[in-house]
């Protein structure tokens, strides 16, 4: 199965990426866990990661357990968020929303382009293989890894600054 994931911050991605995990909303943790349960093993479940108005897509995601509500992070940048899934990532890359917008989520009824989907939006099969496969084959010059140090200084000036 494949779900979009909308982040408002590229520091929260660098952050799933660092720590290998990922919370949503509320309404999107239960979405996610549903699903998780639902697939009881028989498959993957992918999560395509977008940063609200970046014009792009900045990487995939194995979804590797259900949300655990008993935990939660305190890497994110907005102290809301509860429970954790802890995630593989396969591609980190920005492939841009004009290689995608022809990809439609023929399950809405509106029939919309994958890069109109709001977080946690499931894709039909057809859709996230189609993302899968331009992930694998689009020859992409930018990622987040390339901003990694900068977030990393950010993530320890944001530490810093908690201790005071």
């Amino acid at each position: 199965r494949y779900f979009v994931i909308k982040s408002y911050t590229e520091d929260d991605v660098h952050k799933s990426l660092k720590y290998e995990i990922w919370s949503s909303t509320e309404p999107g943790n239960k979405r996610l866990d549903k699903a998780f349960k639902e697939n009881n093993g028989r498959g993957p479940i992918y999560l395509f990661f977008s940063v609200n108005a970046s014009g792009h897509f900045c990487g995939v995601a194995e979804m590797l357990t259900p949300v655990d509500y008993t935990r939660s992070s305190t890497v994110w940048a907005q102290d809301k968020w509860k429970g954790v899934i802890k995630v593989k990532w396969i591609f980190v890359r920005d492939v841009p929303n004009s290689v995608l917008r022809h990809i439609r989520l023929t399950n809405t009824q509106e029939m919309k382009p994958v890069t109109n989907s709001r977080d946690t939006q499931e894709l039909p099969p057809e859709a996230g293989q189609e993302m899968l496969r331009i992930f694998l084959t689009h020859s992409s010059r930018t990622s987040l890894l390339q901003d990694f140090a900068f977030y990393e200084v950010r993530e320890r000036s944001s530490q810093e600054v908690d201790l005071l």
